[in-house]
């Protein structure tokens, strides 16, 4: 049967990329520790707070999305115009 070689090529393949991922694997990892590291203490957000900025994000992505909604709108426009333009 043919078609033996090419498999066999297949599989020295993978086999050659499974021992170059060991490889970056091995050089990735960290040396040393953190146990000096002092971790930062963040102040809780009240619900007051979480409800103003989630009504700031809405209004922020809202003018966004008016903005792009209106671009899109006008270069519509002027590409509909260009092409009445020089069809007649």
């Amino acid at each position: 049967m043919g078609g033996e070689g090419s498999m066999m090529a297949a599989n020295n393949s993978l086999k050659n990329n499974r021992n170059l991922v060991a490889k970056r694997k091995e050089k990735r990892a960290l040396s040393g520790n953190y146990s000096a590291v002092q971790l930062a203490e963040f102040p809780k957000a009240t619900p007051e707070e979480l409800e103003r900025i989630k009504k700031k994000i809405q209004s922020e992505n809202r003018q966004l999305r008016i903005k792009q909604i209106s671009m899109f709108g006008i270069i519509i426009l002027i590409l509909v115009s260009l092409i009445f333009y020089f069809k007649s």
